[in-house]
């Protein structure tokens, strides 16, 4: 992995290097998260805030609204980067997909492992079985990190 592997080209378009590894890895998760998505899972509550923590009836009320909208936009954004995991190049908009993709994805592996701020969740013992999800998640991490920064000006 290299800081370069996401760049702005010059007609405006991103450059995408990364390894074939890496790019199976990312096409992997869409449908795993896409498959979340349509459960009750409790992790998803990252990705769906509540917004009226006092009011259950407003609450109710906005989820019916808003939830379903959401639901879209997120399977959206996980088509998008399975549909273009091979891509040399993106453009912007599906770059900014493979982003709000990438989000959810850490969003849902770091509720699902308890990540904090402080970092003291992490497994020191190279066999613990988080080792791998982990690994996975601080991958996303530099890689939304990537993003951000080929987006920004």
């Amino acid at each position: 992995m290299t800081s370069r592997a996401i760049r702005r080209g010059r007609k405006g378009n991103f450059e995408i290097r990364l390894p074939a590894s890496e790019r199976d890895l990312l096409r992997s998760l869409a449908p795993q998260m896409r498959e979340l998505l349509g459960s009750d899972d409790p992790v998803l509550q990252r990705l769906y805030p509540v917004a009226y923590p006092d009011d259950e009836d407003r609450e109710t009320e906005y989820r019916l609204l808003v939830r379903g909208e959401l639901q879209s936009s997120h399977a959206a954004a996980l088509t998008a980067l399975e549909e273009t995991a091979d891509a040399e190049r993106l453009d912007e908009e599906q770059l900014l997909a493979w982003m709000r993709a990438v989000n959810d994805v850490r969003l849902v592996l770091g509720t699902r492992l308890d990540v904090t701020e402080e970092g003291e969740e992490r497994p020191t013992d190279p066999d613990d079985p988080r080792t791998t999800a982990f690994a996975v998640y601080d991958y996303l991490t530099w890689l939304q990190g990537t993003i951000v920064e080929a987006l920004s000006p």
